[in-house]
């Protein structure tokens, strides 16, 4: 196994640990819909009538905290999916630029994103990607 192969079966082993750490975090917003559902159904839980939240900021709280739940899960699956692609060597463009989303991920992201664009742009890596093996380079 040469050192292009070697990197991309790490970054691809790195990619399903930042996948699992997104999950994970992505579901913190699980917090604002239930918070925002007890807006809505228990409103009496915050005290009288004139301390309660109005029903439209329960619905508020509720769809953003569902959007954001959803769209960190969103990303874990594609981040998960780039490591599959790394590893079976296929979907170059989608793992470019996944590469470039999850640098928005500090800091594991980041650090991930970065070193998949490093080693992406090599001239060795895309033949790989393209089914061919890598040209042997003599010095």
């Amino acid at each position: 196994m040469n050192q292009d192969e070697e990197h991309l079966r790490l970054l691809s082993i790195f990619h399903y640990v930042v996948a699992a750490f997104a999950a994970f975090f992505a579901c913190f917003p699980i917090i604002y819909v239930i918070m925002g559902l007890v807006i809505l159904f228990r409103p009496q839980s915050f005290g009288p009538s004139k301390d309660q939240p109005p029903a439209f900021v329960g619905m508020m709280i509720t769809v953003i905290g569902a959007i954001m739940f959803l769209f960190g899960w969103a990303f874990a699956v594609c981040v998960a999916y780039a490591g599959r692609c790394l590893s079976r060597r296929r979907c170059y463009t989608f793992c470019m630029v996944m590469a470039a989303i999850a640098c928005m991920f500090m800091p594991f992201g980041t650090i991930l994103g970065v070193f998949t664009i490093i080693v992406l742009i090599r001239p060795s890596v895309k033949p790989l990607f393209n089914g061919m093996t890598s040209p042997v380079v003599t010095k």
